[in-house]
């Protein structure tokens, strides 16, 4: 017998064989995975915050100083680098994750909980401001909106634009509930076309997606406006907005914005806040001291001082 049993009564250990079991390796099986450190962590991830934080950064400074230049920069980093390099778009599947309550894991998904983070925080700050300057198919729209001849719009009458604008809300609905007695994920390429940024898709897919986008040449931001489920969701989260645009007294008569604005969010003195994007076209209207009347009856009634502060009536 290898082991014998000693006056105690406890099983001794014969010396040589201590010396074999110390020639294995990890002999008392106490062996364990090496922990992983933050540094071998975030490694891999540090270009992808790098680059995520500069175009939050050049995004909230174009929204910030109302520049149309920076607007169009930020779309372009948009379209290129959050839709085509790295596919960073708020889908449908994001809201099923909540609705399940299952997270990526932390600690390898901090660009994603940074993107999720930003896009929560600034809808509720701001209303839909992911819809009007982050989301790369918003980006895209909207550019293809400033590139093409006016002439080819259709202005959608304002009774039908209102009713179309309900669509989304519709399609949301029925997705989550199409979702919640399935759980099929698959559901999303049927309500949004964010794979294209992912290049990837059957043929009926891209001819689905080759129609939308021919249809939005004429109808500025169709699917925006009309069909996306997330920007539903966010429309509503937009009533939480702590920051709204102001409006004035005069905004009771005047249209002048409510002509303008390419997303049908204006309605007389009211600003829709499930529509609006916050794509700062009637906020360079307001500063406009040679378009806005509000300017006008002020200098009207005070000829000697040309602009005083404005006061907002909401």
């Amino acid at each position: 017998m290898n082991q014998l049993i000693g006056s105690s009564g406890h099983r001794a250990i014969r010396p040589e064989l201590v010396g074999d079991a110390l020639a294995q390796p990890d002999p008392w099986g106490f062996d364990e995975t090496p922990v992983e450190t933050w540094a071998e962590i975030l490694a891999p991830q540090y270009l992808d915050l790098a680059l995520l934080v500069a175009f939050f950064t050049l995004a909230m400074i174009s929204f910030r100083r109302k520049s149309v230049a920076l607007k169009f920069v930020t779309f372009s980093a948009a379209i290129g680098y959050m839709g085509f390099a790295k596919s960073y778009l708020i889908s449908i599947t994001n809201i099923f994750s909540v609705l399940d309550w299952n997270w990526p894991v932390f600690k390898y998904s901090l660009a994603w909980y940074l993107f999720f983070a930003v896009t929560v925080v600034s809808t509720i700050l701001w209303g839909r401001l992911y819809c009007g300057r982050i989301c790369a198919y918003g980006a895209l729209t909207q550019t293809l909106d400033a590139i093409l001849p006016a002439k080819w719009r259709v202005e959608v009458p304002r009774p039908v634009e209102k009713r179309a604008a309900w669509i989304k809300f519709g399609v949301l609905g029925g997705v989550i509930a199409y979702y919640l007695v399935t759980h099929n994920l698959l559901i999303y390429q049927f309500t949004e076309p964010f794979w294209m940024f992912g290049l990837f898709g059957t043929p009926a897919m891209w001819t689905a997606l080759a129609v939308l986008l021919i249809a939005t040449l004429f109808v500025r931001n169709l699917y925006c406006r009309f069909l996306c489920p997330v920007g539903a969701t966010l429309g509503l989260m937009s009533y939480l907005a702590v920051f709204r645009i102001k409006r004035w007294s005069e905004c009771s008569t005047c249209r002048i914005c409510q002509k303008a604005c390419q997303w049908g969010a204006i309605e007389g003195p009211k600003i829709l806040m499930t529509e609006c994007v916050r794509c700062d076209d009637c906020e360079r209207l307001y500063a406009d001291t040679t378009v806005c009347p509000h300017w006008r009856i002020i200098e009207y009634n005070d000829r000697k001082m040309r602009i005083l502060p404005l006061q907002p009536v909401q």
